[in-house]
């Protein structure tokens, strides 16, 4: 209850509609979402732990004859709770333990073990972790998202533009793409030497020249391309391949196919993650590049020869639909300098083999997929799937024989459709038609949670067990006498996951010096770590204010010094998805009326939309009342109609972060004296008496409840009992609950955290109520300094 025992008058002139999420949620969510412990086994959803194990086993030995299962994991009690093990200087864990079968294809025996997996360390309550006696954070790292980037270069002899793009996947090999001063189309893997973009495609299957002009709709810098390219079929261009890949080792066809495979389509060396599906197919869409252009030539509808739209028409959002709806495959349209360009409607379903040429075995790329479209049995008329089944081994081993390739929904793989769709796109930028991408926007950032974080860590981990099981496997003389325990040693996983919370970048001691510096530790967005920017490389763009930043990362509070830019925070109301791109709310707008429907959109949904600021003059019923409003759209302060208008903010302090929603009229500060203020009350020590703001913002309740530093009612009830160290509760169930309170313990920063009951015996309380104060918070808020005592004196003397 806000502060419940002094009266608080609130001066706000915009009223607070949209509810503040918990401070902590962006720790406590991720973590939970990572374990799913309290979830069936049978139920977990295919994310953290559990996709890790998924996507490692099940583990072969190298005849095929072993194999080794998963079947499910389990958690065991703690041993204590998170304050007896940092009392006692232990890690605050929980056992691991995982069910494995091991499978015998000769004999069909079936051995199933639990197997012990090591100590797991878990989040306490407050979203830290206690590790060796002391409290720990794993800060959120912020890093460029896995996609595909086009990027401009200007040529150093005549300013030509240069365009290329590359594909960054979550893991493997990065492809990078682009034209160079004389217009050859060149492809690097892994930043090695340049290639002819065509002779990776005729790698890939793409044989003869007309078959890949045709791909490009007789682009004439594919034809100048073309006439670079050494070679001229497949088999040579896998040998040239192997030669610019491998130069020290003997070229070889096979070994080529198996050289593509393993950099760019083996799904356990290569994978761009959900995430990085979605921006590819975001960036490839047909919308982005036709919408609003100009058509070069009649567009005809094949299903009923009506033309949808006519030649110098322009495409709009109802003839755009009717397009996709017809399933028209590709539309010429005019540039800048009214040349016809051919763009291509790139579909988000790829047509893939279901032996594989490269691997030669089952395409793995097809194993757990969605299906496309539904497959039938040309001789017997069965439908062996149906549109959205996913390809079990069962249905591929039905499929395989009476079809040789299947349509399957594109997901985390990397397929041939997806490098012909980004060429054309490059060749379309070339042509003027498309945008190149701005790597500082937050679409093209996002956010590692510790769920992520520790997932990679397993993943690593896990990796390294399964060369050393593979080897046990195969040295093993008796197969009858194997057991899944005897194979597996979890020393690698436990030597990982120990090392990443003891030394990792992104694990810190927790900032304990007040309630506030111990949330805003957790809340943290680092640039730097494992994977991201170092000080010495960022420059000054990576580390400005970007327009995608509001109400999402804070534009004042960062470091001063060499971190400046590279380490943000959170801003209040902003929330992570489960992609990791940072959300803000938004009140919708329908015909110039606020409505109370509450939007959460990402950066790149919010370039869609003209959005006006709260402290606009708004009208009775809700509705808009200035008749020109001034709006964002795109980075631009538009002025717009209320009727334009898409959405609202949700608060003024949707901007600020926890540090700088705490200082009042913070719009009247100096934005560098503001940068300081913020810093500086994360330093400011718990004091004997705190003593309650008397001009505060409404969020000291909130960042002292959320910050675990009070202790708050979990259910209505009766006050049994108070003493120094411990509250007594019964609720309305007759069930005692009991709180314990912290007394002269210290912290990380040898601070001083005691807590001070605020009831007394006999007292009626609510759920939510605050039953004990913390270090610095005074009636259930924090309480940084102390109110400025003016004396008056006369002037004339009489003292």
């Amino acid at each position: 209850m806000y502060n419940k025992y002094k009266q608080v008058k609130n001066y706000s002139k915009i009223p607070e509609l949209c509810p503040i999420p918990n401070l902590l949620d962006i720790q406590k969510k991720s973590f939970e979402a990572f374990l799913q412990r309290f979830v069936p086994a049978d139920k977990r959803k295919n994310q953290g732990l559990q996709e890790v194990f998924i996507n490692v086993f099940p583990i072969q030995d190298f005849t095929g004859n072993l194999i080794l299962d998963f079947i499910s994991y389990s958690l065991g009690e703690c041993k204590d709770s998170a304050y007896g093990c940092w009392e006692k200087g232990g890690t605050y864990s929980a056992p691991l333990e995982v069910k494995i079968n091991l499978i015998s294809k000769k004999t069909g025996e079936i051995k199933e073990q639990d197997v012990f997996m090591g100590e797991l360390p878990l989040m306490t309550e407050n979203g830290g972790f206690v590790i060796n006696g002391a409290e720990r954070v794993i800060v959120n790292q912020l890093i460029r998202s896995p996609g595909i980037y086009f990027d401009e270069e200007k040529n150093s002899g005549d300013s030509k533009s240069l365009y290329k793009f590359k594909i960054i996947p979550n893991r493997g090999s990065w492809l990078e793409f682009g034209f160079d001063s004389s217009d050859m189309l060149y492809v690097r893997i892994d930043k090695k030497r340049k290639i002819p973009a065509t002779t990776l495609l005729r790698a890939l299957g793409y044989e003869n020249d007309e078959e890949i002009m045709e791909l490009f709709d007789y682009e004439e810098v594919i034809k100048a391309t073309l006439e670079k390219d050494n070679t001229a079929n497949e088999k040579e261009a896998l040998i040239e391949l192997f030669k610019r890949l491998r130069p020290s080792e003997p070229p070889t066809e096979r070994n080529t196919r198996q050289l593509i495979y393993r950099l760019l389509f083996d799904p356990k060396r290569y994978d761009l993650a959900k995430v990085g599906r979605y921006k590819i197919n975001g960036k490839l869409n047909f919308e982005n590049r036709i919408l609003g252009k100009i058509v070069a030539e009649d567009i005809i509808d094949p299903n009923n020869n009506k033309i949808i739209v006519k030649a110098e028409e322009k495409i709009n959002q109802k003839t755009f639909s009717v397009i996709i709806n017809s399933g028209i495959e590709k539309v010429k349209v005019l540039n800048s300098e009214n040349e016809t360009v051919t763009v291509f409607n790139e579909k988000d379903e790829a047509l893939m083999p279901i032996v594989d040429k490269l691997s030669e075995g089952i395409n793995e790329g097809i194993i757990n997929a969605i299906v496309a479209e539904d497959i039938i049995n040309p001789k017997t008329g069965e439908v062996i799937c149906s549109t959205g089944d996913k390809l079990s081994d069962a249905l591929i081993y039905k499929i395989k024989k009476c079809k040789e390739k299947v349509k399957i929904k594109k997901g985390p793989s990397l397929t041939r459709e997806d490098i012909v769709a980004s060429l054309r796109y490059l060749v379309n930028l070339y042509r003027e038609i498309g945008y190149i991408d701005d790597i500082d926007h937050l679409g093209n950032r996002r956010i590692k949670t510790v769920g992520e974080l520790l997932q990679d860590q397993f993943y690593i981990g896990l990796s390294r067990m399964e060369r050393v099981i593979r080897e046990r496997m195969t040295i093993q003389p008796d197969v009858s006498a194997i057991t899944p325990q005897a194979l597996i040693n979890a020393r690698p996983l436990l030597a990982t996951i120990r090392q990443f919370f003891g030394s990792s970048q992104l694990s810190q001691f927790m900032d304990q010096t007040n309630p506030l510096s111990e949330i805003t530790h957790k809340r943290r967005l680092s640039a730097l770590g494992p994977g991201g920017l170092t000080r010495e490389r960022a420059g000054f763009e990576v580390r400005d204010v970007h327009h995608t930043h509001y109400g999402r990362i804070c534009p004042i509070e960062t470091p001063e010094g060499p971190n400046i830019g590279l380490i943000g925070s959170l801003c209040i109301y902003a929330v992570v998805n489960e992609l990791g791109f940072i959300e803000t709310p938004y009140f919708r707008v329908i015909e110039g009326k606020i409505t109370d429907e509450i939007v959460y959109l990402s950066a790149d949904d919010e370039d869609k939309y003209k959005i006006a600021q709260i402290n606009i003059k708004i009208g009775k019923d809700n509705k808009i009342s200035q008749d020109d409003v001034p709006c964002r759209f795109r980075g631009d302060i538009i002025e717009c109609l209320p009727d334009e208008i898409d959405f609202i903010d949700v608060s003024p302090k949707q901007i600020a972060s926890i540090s700088a929603s705490l200082i009042p009229f913070l719009e009247h500060d100096d934005a560098n004296r503001a940068l300081m203020g913020t810093n500086m009350q994360r330093q400011s020590v718990p004091l004997i008496k705190p003593e309650v703001p008397l001009v505060g913002t409404g969020m000291e309740n909130k960042v002292a409840v959320d910050s675990c530093a009070v202790i708050v009612s979990q259910d209505d009830g009766l006050v049994k009992k108070v003493s120094a160290d411990k509250i007594i509760i019964k609720n309305t169930d007759n069930i005692e609950k009991e709180y314990i309170l912290k007394k002269f313990v210290r912290s990380n920063q040898g601070t001083c955290i005691n807590q001070i009951p605020l009831i007394e015996e006999g007292m009626i309380i609510k759920k939510g109520d605050v039953l004990a104060d913390g270090p610095l918070t005074s009636e259930g808020c924090l309480s940084l300094g102390r109110n400025i005592l003016v004396a008056y004196m006369p002037w004339e003397g009489y003292n």
